[in-house]
Formats: C-alpha cells, sequence, structure tokens
C-alpha cells in the first residue's frame, strides 16, 4: 500500500521513496508504470487532476490510483523507449528514487478545488443547493446545483448566483483556516456537519472551512485544499445555466479567475479607449455605434440591390450586342453569384462575370454546361473550378491565364 505523503502535508514538494513495482504499461508506448512505498503525487480523483512532475529524474505524465496503490507513469528517453523491456528498465524494484512535483500545477489544483468547495457550501447555506456534479476544465470549472433541500428556491437566478459569489469571496477574505479530518467509519464521519451525505463507508476525509462547530463548507473530499481560505484568493462566476434538472455553474478560482479578470479588464479598456468612454457610459456608446452600424449595413443592402438591379438590366442589353464579358473590383463573389442568377431565363449565350480581386470566372448560360466547360479546360490553363450545369467558377493565380482560359472557351463556342 503507497503511503500517501500529500495527505500528512499538502505543501511537501519534493522527497525519497522506495521503487515497489516496475511494468511497462501496456497502453501507453514508451512508458512505465511505477509504485512507490510513499508518494507526494496527487492520483486523478474526486474531479481533480493528478500531479505531474519527475521521478528519478524521468517525466511522470499521469498518476492513478489501482486500488491501494498509487501508479505513476513515467516517460522513458526515446533510446530507452525503444528497447524498453520489463528485465531492462531503468528503474528496479528496491531502488531509491528522489521524486518532485510541478509545484505550480498542485497549487493552481489546491485554489481551484478549495474554491469550489466554498462556492457551494454557500449554495448549499443559502438556498439549499446540493452540488451533484463537479468538473474542472481547462478554461473553467463548473458545479450543478440541485435545488432539493429549500422548497423555497425553485431556480438560480443570476441575482442570487452574485449573492454567493459575494459571501463566497467573504469567507476567502476573513481566510478562514482549512482543516483535514480522516476518520476509518462513516460512522465517526457523520458526525461532522457535512452538506452531502456520505457514498463511501471507510478510510473517510473530510474537508473543513472554518470552524468545525459552524463551518462555511464540511464535505467528504480527497483532493488537495490549502491550509487557509484565503490562498484562494478569488472567485468568480461566469454564468448560469438550466441543465437537466439542475442548474450549472460557471466560474473560476485562484490565480486563473485573477488573469481571466485581467484579460477582461484588457478587453473593457481597449474599448472604452475605441469609443472614446468611460466605464460608466461605455454600454451606452456601444449600443449606439452598434445601431449606426446597422444603419450603414441596412443602407448598404439596399444600395447593394439597386447596383445589382441596374447591373442586371446593363448586362442584358450588352449581351445583346455580342458582349460577354464583364470585369468587377468592388462587388463581391456573393454579389456576382446573385447577379448571375438574376440572368436565369434571360441567358441564352454564355455570360462571364469576372471578379478581378480573386481571379475569379463565373460562368453563366441557359444552354451551355458551365460545368463541363470548366471541368474540361480550366486545368489547361493552371486554374481549378467546377460547377453545374447552368452556373461554374474558375480560379487562377495569374491575370494572364483566366483571360487566355475565356479566349479558349469561346473559340469552343463558335
Amino acid at each position: 500500500m503507497t503511503h500517501k505523503s500529500f495527505r500528512d502535508d499538502v505543501y511537501l514538494k519534493e522527497l525519497d521513496a522506495v521503487v515497489t513495482s516496475v511494468a511497462l504499461s501496456p497502453k501507453r508506448a514508451g512508458c512505465l508504470l511505477v509504485t512507490l512505498d510513499r508518494t507526494v503525487f496527487f492520483p486523478t480523483g474526486g474531479g481533480q487532476s493528478c500531479d505531474l512532475g519527475t521521478l528519478a529524474g524521468l517525466p511522470v505524465i499521469d498518476v492513478f490510483e489501482d486500488a491501494e496503490e498509487i501508479v505513476h507513469v513515467v516517460q522513458l528517453p526515446d533510446t530507452a523507449a525503444a528497447d524498453a523491456s520489463a528485465s531492462a528498465s531503468p528503474l528496479q524494484a528496491g531502488d531509491r528514487v528522489h521524486i518532485a512535483i510541478d509545484w505550480a500545477r498542485r497549487f493552481d489544483n489546491m485554489q481551484r478545488h478549495c474554491g469550489e468547495h466554498i462556492l457551494s457550501g454557500i449554495f448549499y447555506g443559502l438556498y439549499g443547493g446540493v452540488n451533484r456534479g463537479f468538473h474542472m476544465g481547462d478554461d473553467y470549472m463548473t458545479i450543478d446545483i440541485s435545488l432539493e433541500d429549500d422548497p423555497a428556491f425553485t431556480e438560480v437566478t443570476w441575482e442570487m448566483a452574485e449573492k454567493a459569489e459575494l459571501e463566497t469571496n467573504r469567507v476567502i477574505w476573513q481566510n478562514l483556516p482549512v482543516t483535514t479530518f480522516h476518520f476509518d467509519t462513516r460512522e465517526e464521519a457523520e458526525k461532522m456537519p457535512l452538506r452531502k451525505k456520505l457514498a463511501i463507508e471507510r478510510d473517510i476525509t473530510i474537508v473543513t472551512i472554518g470552524d468545525p462547530s459552524k463551518p462555511a463548507d464540511s464535505v467528504a473530499c480527497c483532493g488537495t485544499h490549502p491550509a487557509t481560505a484565503g490562498q484562494v484568493g478569488l472567485v468568480k462566476l461566469y454564468k448560469v445555466e438550466p441543465n437537466k434538472g439542475m442548474f450549472r455553474i460557471f466560474f473560476e478560482a485562484g490565480e486563473r479567475a485573477f488573469r481571466q479578470y485581467q484579460q477582461s479588464f484588457d478587453t473593457m479598456t481597449a474599448l472604452e479607449k475605441d469609443l472614446s468612454a468611460g466605464t460608466g457610459d461605455l454600454m451606452k456608446k456601444y449600443l449606439a455605434r452598434k445601431e449606426k452600424n446597422h444603419e450603414v449595413r441596412d443602407r448598404l443592402y439596399k444600395l447593394t440591390k439597386t447596383v445589382l438591379a441596374s447591373e442586371s438590366a446593363r448586362i442584358l442589353a450588352a449581351a445583346a450586342t455580342g458582349e460577354d464579358r464583364f470585369s468587377y473590383e468592388i462587388l463581391s463573389l456573393d454579389d456576382l453569384m446573385e447577379l448571375g442568377r438574376s440572368l436565369t431565363g434571360h441567358n441564352p449565350g454564355l455570360l462571364f462575370l469576372v471578379h478581378e480581386p480573386s481571379l475569379t470566372a463565373l460562368l453563366f448560360s441557359d444552354s451551355a454546361d458551365c460545368g463541363r466547360l470548366v471541368k474540361d479546360n480550366v486545368a489547361v490553363f493552371n486554374g481549378k473550378g467546377g460547377g453545374g450545369k447552368q452556373f461554374a467558377r474558375a480560379i487562377f493565380s495569374r491575370p494572364d491565364d483566366l483571360e487566355t482560359f475565356i479566349d479558349a472557351i469561346r473559340k469552343l463556342r463558335r
């Protein structure tokens, strides 16, 4: 059985240990599965990711618990991985090795996990909301709150969430002690003022924040937490969403919450500068700019429709005299598509609408097979494209190739 030294001292970053077993990983090439007599590595569990670090100078890329053992997945060097075998392993049972965790990752997990505890305890204390799900993601954390212990509350509104956020941070500002208690039996553990019923029968760890007689939170948990709530630093809520009859709370804690606040603040400052606004009138100026942009887009849409209608009439008149090529700089490819389709039923010949910026020729015809013309000829002129019978497109990288392609299609049509 691996002794969990992180239980004794969560701030212990490294120690020497004895290897108790070594095996090749059946699922990860070039990796060993190593167990030790004791470890500072926390294994994945309780919604918290595992510690990473080094074992005998080799990278530990995963840690998991298997029965009473904690298994360290150790990445071998490339040369050793190529020749890996249990007997040729650089680690053998009985070796004394030095192990060290990535402390920044550990403390990040401690801040986030403890922040989740405090927030869950506050939701329970204020609204009878029971945490039925917890996830620590890369971009945010979530808890799923089930309003089942207080019939006065049937939903979590944003106002309720903001109140819970404030009370959570007040616990942090009080720097309440975070105490871990270990119990052998469920009967002993249930004497604690738990916010959630126990799901295990023995070897139970209870994490309590504040005075155990009236805690901000007290719940069974196997994760790692700082010694005081103040080390969490900050908890920030992002949004609330209904989820399977519960309410999912999106939030972040610790340095991650601070850095995301910094990013949001920098974005707000840039917007204030761009809109010549202060914090008090930023939203007002943003909405005014949004309305103005809407008016401009609406005006542009109407102008474009007018131009396309006029251009459609001009093309039909010019086509009647034998003109078949029409070039455009300002109209977009989508505009030219709309223009070409407006000619359907009035275009017995073959028309080329050329979008000059992208060197694209759009072919339209009521009689010719545009797709076949492009498919059979475009590659000869270093272009690419395709399409259907009434419409096709040909794209080129050089203006000369585009013009030569159009001339060749004209000759084929004579």
